[in-house]
């Protein structure tokens, strides 16, 4: 099933996609909260709501008319990888990692496809990064193994990681870079887990600027598997329902090309992942 986030009223909304139409939840089954991480730490099963909204014909509207939130509005937790795919890793200069470089990202650095992802105005240096993002369903036990960590994922959507590099050098951690607001592209669905491979690996992964391919890698390339890193990171915290892991990106970089590449106003940034979605924003300067 494929599940979206829009905005009714200026409310994020909790909707299923069927086909070119959504069907708002919460109106179609009123028992079920029209926010997907409340959804989630209700213990909701949405599966079966959603085959339940599906005979409500009220609750449809056009895909296509509607203004998109990110797909989790406000996770508890945003966790990232950086350098986890190797040819990443090799492109700037690194080793591969024996351990997975985590970082955090904010909920207000959050933007949704469709809306413009923003240069700031203290920098040019503004980079791209197609990644996997994955949703917690269920509570993480603290130290769940590897081989039982999939079954608490929800689904999977698409992210861009744009990245501001001067700030991300300025400091040992990176996270000054990866934080500027509307900078963390998030959406426009999420795919379930039971649609895809397990961990969904195997599929292709791509950016695109302006319509050129940037990156072009395989989910198999990981370093650090989904299932891997959720046990990593279960020895340490505990993952909550509507947690997101953005799962590191692949070579082909703005900043590692000669001459590099930044993205600039008026561009438009694509990230597709194969049997997720197409994640798409246009580039505005800050506070356009």
């Amino acid at each position: 099933m494929k599940f979206t986030t829009y905005l009714r009223h200026g409310a994020p909304r909790l909707a299923l996609v069927d086909g070119q139409d959504l069907i708002d939840l919460n109106d179609a089954q009123p028992q079920v909260p029209s926010d997907l991480r409340l959804a989630l730490k209700a213990g909701v099963d949405l599966q079966a709501a959603a085959r339940a909204a599906l005979k409500d014909q009220s609750a449809r509207r056009p895909l296509g008319q509607v203004k998109l939130a990110p797909l989790v509005p406000e996770p508890g937790k945003i966790v990232c990888l950086g350098l986890n795919y190797f040819d990443h890793a090799k492109e700037g200069g690194r080793e591969k990692p024996d351990y997975p470089w985590f970082f955090f990202r904010a909920a207000s650095s959050l933007v949704a496809h469709g809306e413009a992802g923003w240069l700031p105005t203290v920098s040019t240096k503004f980079d791209y990064e197609a990644e996997l993002a994955v949703v917690i369903g269920r509570t993480v036990p603290r130290h769940t193994k590897e081989a039982d960590a999939l079954q608490y994922v929800f689904g999977y959507s698409c992210f861009n990681d744009m990245s501001v590099r001067d700030y991300q050098k300025r400091t040992p951690q990176w996270t000054i870079g990866k934080n500027f607001d509307r900078t963390g592209g998030f959406g426009p669905a999420l795919v379930t887990a039971d649609e895809l491979p397990p961990g969904a690996v195997g599929l292709r992964i791509q950016s695109r600027l302006n319509g050129q391919v940037m990156q072009d890698a395989n989910t198999t390339d990981m370093i650090f598997s989904v299932a891997e890193t959720i046990a990593l990171l279960a020895d340490v915290l505990t993952l909550e329902p509507g947690d997101v892991l953005v799962m590191g990106t692949p070579a082909g970089v703005g900043q590692a090309r000669n001459p590099p590449v930044w993205m600039k106003a008026g561009d438009t940034c694509e990230i597709e992942v194969e049997r997720v979605g197409i994640l798409s924003n246009p580039i505005a300067n800050e506070g356009a």
